[in-house]
């Protein structure tokens, strides 16, 4: 007999203020427990020091939430410069320490530029990537290292917002990938005296912005369960950039029992990934199979069987 799921169906996406000092899991969790929400999940990890955008999927949602961890992201971080810490952040434990020259803003924009565009980046030891099946920050708690390839990411801009002497903050876009910290730690190691980063905001992932925050304590302060899920947005906005197709009953009916269907497809390429809707009504993602046919890709499980 099938366990029965504990917990209400609640679905959509909300975009969550995380504060600083708790895991992504951690806040997750509390958001779930909020809604009462049956299932959740997020969209990408931030650091416990981190704070900012934090979309967190409900119910159904958490079935389209892969499509924004391939998403790129903004964020707005302070190095703190002649300081090296063990974590790249103000969270680990002092390596090194080093004089930090004289250094002009146009020091610092050099640096930096040296670093926009294509890179290739060591990911750091204190991540959540794996190595034989363990997770890196475990093994370096453990006081080990291990070899790390280096990865090709994109950091589509970098712009100095201030520098002071001692430190500097930053705004960067970059894409999937690409860590802060490291990005942090590789200008001052060009700068001859090393850094680390002492804050860290997430202010933009893929098409959401921190415009529509919710911060933990604004939710609790909601009077009601139905308040809360008014706020949810509806789970096609984390598949807004894909195409759209419209679907008619017959469609509707042989999608449903996990067969391809006739469409007017258009311009759209075999293997290209739409968003479908019946009657107005989003229903998931198909896959083109050829100049007319399509074949259910990802269903919401609210489509009907009949």
């Amino acid at each position: 007999m099938a366990r029965r799921r504990r917990g209400l169906p609640v679905n959509g996406v909300l975009l969550l203020d995380k504060p600083k000092g708790i895991s992504s899991n951690h806040a997750l969790q509390r958001v779930r427990r909020l809604f009462e929400a049956q299932k959740a999940g997020h969209t990408g990890t931030l650091d416990p020091m981190a704070t900012g955008l934090l979309p967190i999927c409900l119910g159904e949602a958490t079935k389209f939430s892969a499509h924004l961890l391939e998403a790129d992201k903004m964020y707005r971080t302070r190095v703190e410069l002649g300081v090296i810490t063990d974590t790249g952040d103000a969270e680990g434990t002092v390596i090194e320490r080093r004089e930090v020259p004289s250094l002009t803003t146009d020091d610092i924009e050099a640096a930096i530029a040296r670093f926009r565009g294509e890179i290739d980046q060591v990911p750091p030891m204190y991540s959540a990537l794996k190595h034989q099946g363990k997770k890196l920050y475990e093994l370096a708690r453990e006081g080990k290292q291990v070899e790390r390839a280096a990865r090709r990411v994109s950091v589509y801009d970098a712009r100095l917002l201030a520098f002071d002497g001692t430190a500097f903050e930053l705004e960067v876009t970059c894409s999937k990938g690409t860590y802060i910290r490291t990005l942090a730690e590789d200008i001052g190691l060009a700068l001859g005296c090393g850094a680390h980063i002492s804050q860290l905001r997430r202010l933009k992932t893929g098409p959401f912005t921190g415009d529509a925050m919710w911060t933990l304590e604004a939710l609790e302060a909601l009077a009601d369960q139905a308040s809360r899920e008014a706020e949810l947005m509806p789970a096609d906005v984390l598949v807004d950039h894909l195409p759209t197709l419209e679907v008619d009953e017959t469609a509707y009916g042989r999608l449903a029992h996990g067969q391809s269907a006739n469409l007017t497809i258009g311009t759209l390429a075999p293997d290209a990934l739409a968003r479908l809707y019946y009657a107005e009504t989003f229903i998931g993602l198909g896959v083109v199979k050829s100049a007319q046919e399509v074949a259910p890709k990802r269903l919401l499980s609210t489509v009907a069987i009949s």
